[in-house]
Formats: C-alpha cells, sequence, structure tokens
C-alpha cells in the first residue's frame, strides 16, 4: 500500500500494513519510493501520511479513542 508524505510529497511504501489499522501504534516502517533505486526503510509519524489522493487516513486507524 502507499501513502504520501505530507512535508515532501513523495509517496511512502507502507512495509507492515498491521501497523498501519493499529491506532495504538503512531508509527510505521515504510520506504519512500522516488528515484530509479531502491530506499532503505525507515520509521514514518501517522500524523504525516496522508492518501495519495489528499485525504487523512481513517481516525481509527490514527485514535485509539475513536468509538467515544
Amino acid at each position: 500500500m502507499y501513502l504520501k508524505d505530507k512535508s515532501n510529497g513523495d509517496l511512502v511504501e507502507v512495509l507492515d500494513t498491521e501497523t498501519l489499522f493499529d491506532p495504538n501504534i503512531a508509527e510505521l516502517k515504510g520506504r519512500y519510493h522516488a528515484g530509479e533505486e531502491m530506499q532503505d526503510a525507515a520509521t514514518f509519524a501517522k500524523a504525516d501520511l496522508i492518501f495519495p489522493s489528499g485525504e487523512s487516513l481513517p481516525r481509527c486507524w490514527v485514535d485509539p479513542a475513536y468509538k467515544s
């Protein structure tokens, strides 16, 4: 799955979707998809990521208290 970094607009490949869907985890492992060579994995804050369309991540992915 690909998301977009808010700060620079580059695509980020999410390497572990389980962490993405868990609202209790604020960061995830991913790697930039920019340039010709595969980039090294890095940690990204969910708060800094959006969908490529520009939409925010669902609240149930980022807020542990989303039901209340």
